[in-house]
C-alpha cells in the first residue's frame, strides 16, 4: 500500500469533490461545509473527521498515518474514531506527528485484541 503523507489529505479530497459544491459534498461525507474547507486548505482534521473523510474516499487511514496494515486488525471504524475523537476534543490543533503517533498507538493496541477482524477497503 503506498503510503502518503497526511498533509496530502485535503489535495486528495480536493481532487475527488472536482467541480462539486462544497455543501453537497461536506453532506455527502457528513461533516460540515467549514470543517471540510479547512481539510482542503491543508489543516488536518480531528480523528472522528478524519475517519469519515477515509471512508468518503475509500482508503485504508494506515495509507496516511505511515504504518503497515498488516499490523493492526480493527472491527468498525465508526465506534473506535468517535471514542478517541472525544480525546482530541481539548486540542483543537493537534501537531500532525502527535496524530500520528497517537493513531498508531491505538491501531496497534486494537490489533492485540481477539476477534477482530480487518476492516473493510
Amino acid at each position: 500500500m503506498p503510503k502518503r503523507p497526511l498533509e496530502s489529505l485535503g489535495v486528495i479530497v480536493r481532487e475527488k469533490r472536482g467541480h462539486r459544491k462544497l455543501r453537497e459534498t461536506a453532506k455527502e461525507i457528513e461533516i460540515g461545509p467549514a470543517t471540510l474547507m479547512r481539510v482542503e486548505s491543508g489543516r488536518i482534521p480531528d480523528v472522528e473527521t478524519f475517519g469519515k473523510i477515509c471512508r468518503w474516499l475509500k482508503k485504508d487511514p494506515a495509507e496516511f498515518l505511515g504504518f503497515d496494515v498488516g499490523l493492526r486488525k480493527v472491527a468498525s471504524t465508526e465506534q473506535p474514531i468517535s471514542t478517541i475523537a472525544a480525546h482530541f476534543k481539548a486540542d483543537q490543533t493537534p501537531k500532525p506527528e502527535t496524530v500520528k503517533a497517537l493513531a498508531q498507538m491505538v491501531l496497534i493496541a486494537m490489533s492485540t485484541q481477539p476477534g477482530l477482524s480487518e476492516p473493510e477497503s
